[in-house]
C-alpha cells in the first residue's frame, strides 16, 4: 500500500498536467462558439464534447507516467533527469497549442507546433520506456492521439487556407504596366 506522501506525490504528477489543459479551456471556451464553429472539418473530426475527456485522461496518463519515472529514475539527479527534461518540453508544447490555435487563429502555426508536440511525445515515451516500460507504454495513447490531432490540424488548415495565387509572370508584370 503506498503511503500518504507518495499518494500526495502520484496525485501532484497527475493534476499537473491538468492544469494547463483546464486554463487552456477556460481561455478558449468563447473563440469556440465565436470562431471554431465556423470553421470548415474534414469528416473525421471527432465531437466537440470528446475531447475534454479525452484530454482528461491522456493528461491523468502522462502525469502517472512521469511520477514512475520520477520514482524509478531517481528524481531530477538519477537517470530520469533526461525524460522529465523531455517531459516538461513536451508538457510545454503541449499547452502552447491551444493558444496559437483558437487564440492566435494561426492554422498553419498550430500545425507546425503540433508536429514538434508529436515528435517530443514520441522522444518522451521512449525516454520513459527506458526508465520504466509502464510509463513508455502510458505514452502510446497520447502519441496515437497526437498524430490523429496532427492529421486534423493539417485538415482544418487546408480546408480554411485560400489557394495562393497562381498568376502568370506576364499577368503579374502586364498588370505592373499598366498602373
Amino acid at each position: 500500500m503506498q503511503s500518504k506522501g507518495e499518494i500526495a506525490k502520484i496525485v501532484g504528477a497527475v493534476l499537473l498536467p491538468q492544469l494547463g489543459g483546464f486554463v487552456n479551456g477556460k481561455l478558449t471556451r468563447t473563440q469556440i462558439t465565436e470562431w471554431y464553429t465556423h470553421l470548415n472539418f474534414p469528416w473525421f473530426k471527432p465531437p466537440n464534447w470528446l475531447f475534454a475527456p479525452v484530454w482528461t485522461a491522456l493528461y491523468s496518463g502522462m502525469g502517472y507516467a512521469s511520477y514512475l519515472v520520477w520514482k524509478t529514475g531517481g528524481g531530477f539527479g538519477g537517470p530520469a533527469q533526461l525524460p522529465l527534461a523531455l517531459y516538461g518540453t513536451q508538457l510545454a508544447l503541449n499547452w502552447a497549442w491551444t493558444p496559437i490555435f483558437f487564440g492566435l487563429h494561426q492554422l498553419k502555426w498550430s500545425l507546425v507546433e503540433i508536429l514538434a508536440l508529436t515528435g517530443s511525445v514520441a522522444a518522451t515515451g521512449v525516454a520513459f520506456y527506458r526508465i520504466n516500460p509502464l510509463a513508455g507504454y502510458l505514452f502510446v495513447p497520447y502519441f496515437a492521439w497526437c498524430a490523429f490531432a496532427s492529421a486534423l490540424n493539417y485538415q482544418i488548415y487546408s480546408l480554411n487556407t485560400p489557394p495562393a495565387s497562381t498568376a502568370t509572370i506576364e499577368e503579374v508584370t502586364d498588370g505592373a504596366k499598366s498602373k
